[in-house]
């Protein structure tokens, strides 16, 4: 049950702004006190965003959850290094994309080539429920899917995309993150960043359009 200090005051305030940081402040001094409670709210807040970040990368549910798992974990060992200088979740998600990429090498250094399971969850995880994806809308590659089938085409295609690609355009468009918390999350300037959503989302737009058949709109966001 959220505590009235912990996830509930983080809810509850905007995701920016003097109250924001405050509030953060304190449930990371909580974390650094080995607050159990507090890292049990950490993952009430953050779990499943992680794992759909994670899953979104790795496109194996066994994997997501073993990196998933191993990002809190990290998370838990080293709260104490945690400066502040980014938000708590820039720093959480940092943790697991760097997971996912030594995973995703490992799996090519070992020529894995098992089943990606990226349909079941694409049933039970809808793109409508990312911060920032509305699946009606066309201005983005990944808000193009019209309908469950075309969500489930979209999801295949970002699987699809070269693995430094994938991660910017899932952070971005997916996570809805700004250019300058991606920037912190992956360790690229914000102009490399932007440069690279912009190649993905072109390699997504072509791939999509290859798997329905027809053009789709070009994407006018940022």
């Amino acid at each position: 049950m959220p505590t009235a200090h912990g996830s509930a005051t983080l809810r509850g305030v905007p995701g920016s702004g003097d109250g924001a940081r405050v509030a953060e402040a304190a449930f990371v001094a909580r974390l650094k006190a080995r607050d159990e409670a507090a890292f049990t709210e950490l993952m009430e807040l953050y779990q499943r965003r992680v794992f759909a970040l994670v899953f979104r990368m790795l496109g194996r549910r066994a994997e997501a959850e073993e990196v998933t798992q191993e990002a809190f974990i990290q998370v838990f060992k080293a709260i104490d290094s945690f400066r502040g200088d980014a938000k708590l979740s820039t720093w959480l998600f940092r943790v697991a994309v760097n997971l996912s990429k030594n995973r995703m090498k490992y799996n090519a250094r070992r020529a894995s080539a098992g089943h990606r399971d990226l349909e079941s969850y694409a049933e039970r995880s809808s793109l409508e429920q990312a911060a920032g994806v509305s699946v009606g809308s066309v201005e983005r590659p990944d808000e193009m899917a019209v309908g469950r089938q075309l969500e489930q085409i979209v999801k295949t295609a970002i699987m699809q995309l070269e693995p430094d690609f994938r991660q910017l355009v899932i952070l971005r468009d997916v996570e809805d993150l700004s250019y300058e918390e991606i920037a912190e999350v992956s360790g690229l300037p914000r102009g490399t960043v932007k440069s690279r959503i912009h190649r993905g989302r072109s390699q997504l737009r072509a791939r999509v359009e290859r798997m329905v058949g027809e053009k789709i709109g070009k994407g006018k966001g940022p």
